[in-house]
């Protein structure tokens, strides 16, 4: 009877690793996404409308896409984009700063990853209006999705188009 409950210890034991195991899988998206590649989450904070769906939906696509998000009202979007040194071409309905960058509108992850990773001498990275199927947005992807580098003199250029 001893060693039937000592190998049901066992079996339990490896259970709870296999759990443990599983729930360092559930992380790695946040350690993916950690610059300093490590389990960290990227810390986020949304400026944004309190009447927009969409700003909330971009919150909850970061969320899941392993990042940290607070979220800050803003009632101007004029102020917030002159704030923050966002070109009215670049306009889009929510800025978001990660460390010292700006993200105008639905960026998806994957650029937001790129610039941390190469971490150029940009203000930050915009995608103007709300596109279709972008981060947040409903309807159907159409076309590619090109992302604006925006240089610390408010200048833009491409950042990478997906």
């Amino acid at each position: 009877m001893k060693l039937n409950k000592r190998i049901k210890q066992v079996m339990m034991a490896a259970g709870a690793v296999a759990v443990g195991w599983g729930a360092v899988t559930l992380m790695t998206p946040a350690t993916e996404n950690s610059p300093n590649g490590d389990s960290t989450p990227i810390q986020a904070i949304v400026y944004r409308s309190p009447t927009c769906g969409c700003c909330g939906n971009y919150f909850s696509y970061l969320k899941k896409s392993g990042f940290e998000v607070e979220t800050e009202w803003a009632q101007d979007n004029e102020e917030r984009r002159t704030r923050f040194g966002i070109p009215n071409d670049l306009a889009s309905c929510h800025t978001t700063v990660v460390g010292d960058y700006v993200i105008e509108g639905h960026v998806p992850v994957e650029a937001i990853r790129k610039l941390l990773e190469e971490k150029p001498a940009l203000r930050g990275i915009a995608m103007p209006g709300m596109p279709s199927g972008s981060p947040g947005m409903p309807g159907a992807k159409r076309g590619e999705f090109v992302i604006y580098a925006i240089n610390k003199e408010g200048a833009e250029d491409v950042f990478m188009k997906i």
